[in-house]
Parts: structure tokens; C-alpha cells; sequence
């Protein structure tokens, strides 16, 4: 396995090729196993949460009506918070990613679900679930990887811009949502050059983007708050710190998912030629989980369970609990590390990777090892899992 991590063991050397692709098979059967057994219990779970959302939303926005007064303020604002957080991690994100299309509902499908969230659907998808979900971790691959403006691995070369990556977290997860909406363009690459900037391609979705905070904006900023009369600037400050709320916890989560200690990343040259079981295998690898009861479960959008999504990003959301037990149990009959610890404590550990990785290498990583010149005829395999020996000469 090339991760980029340097490492004095290799946490799969013990793994033999044929180990890997039973792990796919093994995998493979947990899956069937859920598409199987779908049905009326997982529609109505998904319908229920979107009922409750809304009332929610409903309720609070009602209250808001009434926020020049400060307890009506305080309840407005938190029910507004959580609604926000649960329609855009337990339903928008979910939905999108075609967990519900099974369904055959047109309301609840990913072809034609649009969330409270300043990047549009179909941007979100190509990017999150064509890119990330296919890369995941691959360092210049998977840009969820540090959103291109921060040093997630020791083996990035380090520049002195990198000192100011505790900063651009804290910013970017206030403005979360504005954050991925400028990911989602590949705004940074696509600003470069004048050719880009120019693209008609670009500048159709740049369009579609500055619509969609154009109506988001309206709708919190100027249409709500207007309905609130003499409650308007009150409502305004409930509106903007409720999407602040919903930000950092949506940050968080994600962080929480792919940068705690014990998370793997890949070399580029990883997947090269990879198989279905080395896929799976990069997913377990490269994500962790949030331990914690239902209602964690619940407002993280089941991304508390972020190593099962990752292998099973289709399946519904509700089901990733059920299937925890196995996955677990699959890590440990391989002796692998199942990564995973309360929330704080994931919160924790990726904020200090983010502020030690600001910093240049320290100790034994601070120092490169030459690079030797490589044998073509010894190469070593391109995948990350151990190349076959060679067959004895006759």
C-alpha cells in the first residue's frame, strides 16, 4: 500500500492478494443483503424525517415571527439550527446520493432534490460523489482532501503559506456551504488562466451558482425577515447564525470523517489498475467513524457510520447502523484498524493534524530519503497490494 503517511509497519503487509479480493466478496454479500431486504420500513424512515424536518422548520420560522422578543428569539433560532442541520445532512445529502431512488418517488429522488445550501445539486454531485466518492483520499485526486488549501500529509512539500491553514479551516467552516459551492466550481483552477475564466462551460456554472445563493439569500435574509415586521433585523441575526451553526456542525462532521489520527492517505500511483476488493479496501482504510447513540446518528446524517458509507454510499442511511456490527467484524477478522471515538475526541484529533501539518516536519519525517533510480525490470506493483511472485524460470 503506498499510503503517504510514513509508516515504521505497513498496516496491510499481512494481506495477501487474494485476501483483498475476499474482503470485496465479503463486502459485496453485506451489500446484496440491504438492496434485498429495502422496503416500506426504509421509505417510511426517510419520509418521517423529511415530516419532521419540516414542522420543524415550519415551527421555528413561525416563532422567528416573533424574535424582537429574546426567549422567542433564542427557541426560534436553535429549532431553525437543527431543521437546517438535519435537511442537509440526514435528507439533502442522503437523497443525493441516489440512497432513495429505489423508491420511484419523484419528490424524493436524486435527480430532482435541491437542498437548503448555497452549491447546486447537480454541481454538489459531480463533485462529492463522482470525484470524492471515487477518490477518496488520494492526494491530488480527492479535493475533499483539504479542500486544496491545506497540507494534509507529511510528504506534501511544505511552504510557508501552509502556516495560516488553522485559519482558512476556522473561515471555511463558518462559511461552510460557500466553501464547497467555490470546491464544487473548482474555482481556484478554473480562475487561473484567462482561457478558463472565459470557458462557456465555467461561466454557465458560475451563473448557476450565483443563483442559487441569489435565492438562499432571499429567502433568509430578505423574504422571512420581512414577514417578521417589526422582528426583521432580529430575524435576520437568527437566520445568519442558525446557517453558521449548521456550517460548523456540517465541518465538523466531515472533518471528523477523513482527518482524525489512524486515516490513511494514498499516492496517486495507488490506484493505478486497482481492483474492486483494493477499492474496498481504500475506503476502510481511509475513513473513520463517530461513536455515539441514535441521535448522533441522526443529526451527522448517519455519517457517524462514515466507514460504511464510504464503502456503501447508495445504501440508505438507516441501514448503516444494522450494518456497522459487520463491517467491524470484517476489520477485525483482517486485522485491520477500524477507526472510530466519541465526537469530541475525533473534532480533536483532526484539528491537531490540521495545526501539525501547518508547521514543516519534525523528527524522523523531516528528513527524505534519497531517491534511488528503479530497475524497470524490478518495478514494484503499481496497486498497493503486493505484487505476485514471479513464476520460477524452467
Amino acid at each position: 500500500m503506498t499510503t503517504l503517511q510514513r509508516k515504521n509497519v505497513n498496516p496491510i503487509a499481512h494481506l495477501t492478494p487474494e485476501d483483498i479480493e475476499q474482503i470485496g466478496i465479503e463486502l459485496d454479500a453485506i451489500r446484496d443483503e440491504v438492496v434485498e431486504s429495502r422496503g416500506e420500513r426504509d421509505a417510511k424512515y426517510i419520509r418521517r424525517v423529511i415530516s419532521v424536518q419540516r414542522r420543524l422548520e415550519l415551527g421555528s420560522r413561525a416563532v422567528l415571527l416573533f424574535s424582537l422578543f429574546p426567549p422567542a428569539w433564542l427557541l426560534g433560532t436553535a429549532g431553525l439550527s437543527i431543521a437546517k442541520i438535519l435537511e442537509n445532512m440526514e435528507v439533502g445529502h442522503n437523497i443525493l446520493h441516489g440512497q432513495w431512488d429505489w423508491m420511484r418517488d419523484p419528490k424524493i429522488h436524486s435527480s430532482t432534490w435541491e437542498w437548503d445550501s448555497a452549491t447546486p445539486a447537480e454541481q454538489w454531485k459531480h463533485s462529492h460523489n463522482e470525484l470524492h466518492h471515487t477518490y477518496t483520499n488520494v492526494v491530488g485526486k480527492d479535493n475533499d482532501l483539504g479542500y486544496g488549501i491545506m497540507r494534509v500529509d507529511e510528504d506534501q512539500p511544505w511552504t510557508p503559506a501552509y502556516l495560516g491553514q488553522p485559519l482558512y479551516n476556522v473561515v471555511n467552516a463558518i462559511f461552510f456551504e460557500y466553501g464547497i459551492a467555490a470546491y464544487d466550481l473548482e474555482l481556484g483552477r478554473n480562475l487561473k488562466t484567462k482561457k478558463r475564466r472565459r470557458s462557456p462551460e465555467f461561466k454557465a456554472r458560475l451563473k448557476q451558482v450565483r443563483r442559487k445563493i441569489g435565492k438562499q439569500m432571499l429567502k433568509d435574509y430578505v423574504v422571512h425577515p420581512a414577514l417578521s415586521g417589526p422582528s426583521f433585523l432580529h430575524t435576520i441575526a437568527a437566520n445568519f447564525t442558525a446557517n453558521i451553526i449548521r456550517n460548523l456542525w456540517t465541518h465538523s462532521v466531515i472533518m471528523c470523517g477523513h482527518f482524525p489520527r489512524g486515516v490513511e492517505t494514498f499516492e496517486r500511483t495507488s490506484i493505478e489498475g486497482e481492483t474492486r476488493g483494493e477499492w474496498y479496501l481504500r475506503q476502510m482504510l481511509g475513513s473513520a467513524n463517530i461513536s455515539g447513540g441514535k441521535l448522533i446518528h441522526i443529526m451527522t446524517g448517519n455519517l457517524s457510520h462514515q466507514i460504511e458509507h464510504h464503502l456503501f454510499p447508495d445504501l440508505p442511511s438507516n441501514r448503516y447502523q444494522e450494518i456497522a456490527p459487520k463491517v467491524r467484524a470484517l476489520f477485525e477478522k483482517y486485522d485491520l484498524n477500524y477507526v472510530t471515538g466519541p465526537m469530541p475526541v475525533q473534532v480533536a484529533s483532526a484539528w491537531a493534524k490540521i495545526i501539525r501539518l501547518s508547521l514543516p516536519n519534525r523528527g524522523p519525517a523531516s528528513v527524505r530519503p534519497p531517491r534511488k533510480k528503479l530497475d524497470p525490470e524490478n518495478m514494484p506493483a503499481p496497486r498497493w497490494q503486493r505484487a505476485q511472485p514471479k513464476p520460477a524460470s524452467s
